[in-house]
């Protein structure tokens, strides 16, 4: 079997970016995932919500460039785990990310005369032209 997941989502916050004590870079944050139909009795459209870990180099580009409402794909694998808490079990299920591409732009950048950011080299939804295909 192979653990392998890929998600579509916002997020919800800003990522928190921290080092570990061994000075590896971690980024924690948290996707909401439209489950594409609305609750019967209010009206409102329904979501999960999915926590996110990524690490090293692509953690600090989450945590310097990504901020709350932003739309990422991800792709990665579940992993659970437990604690104890007031002397119940908690059981948690996060998704480790191999891969976030960032599938829109960074307004606040674009305004600010921003291009060129990291942003553009995870932009994936640039059109080609006919003469741009290699064969």
């Amino acid at each position: 079997m192979y653990n392998k997941v890929t998600l579509v989502g916002r997020l919800v916050r800003d990522p928190e970016l921290r080092n570990t004590p061994s000075g590896k870079a971690v980024a924690n944050f948290t996707l909401a995932l439209d489950r594409g139909f609305k609750d019967k009795e209010t009206g409102e459209s329904t979501a999960d919500f999915i926590r996110i870990t990524t690490w090293d180099k692509q953690a600090e580009n989450v945590g310097n460039m990504l901020k709350k409402g932003r739309l990422v794909l991800i792709d990665g694998s579940i992993r659970t785990g437990s604690y104890e808490k007031d002397g119940q079990k908690i059981y948690t299920t996060d998704v480790q990310a191999s891969r976030v591409v960032f599938l829109d732009r960074d307004k606040s950048a674009e305004g600010a005369g921003g291009g060129g950011s990291v942003d553009d080299v995870f932009f994936p939804s640039q059109a080609l032209e006919d003469d741009d295909v290699p064969f």
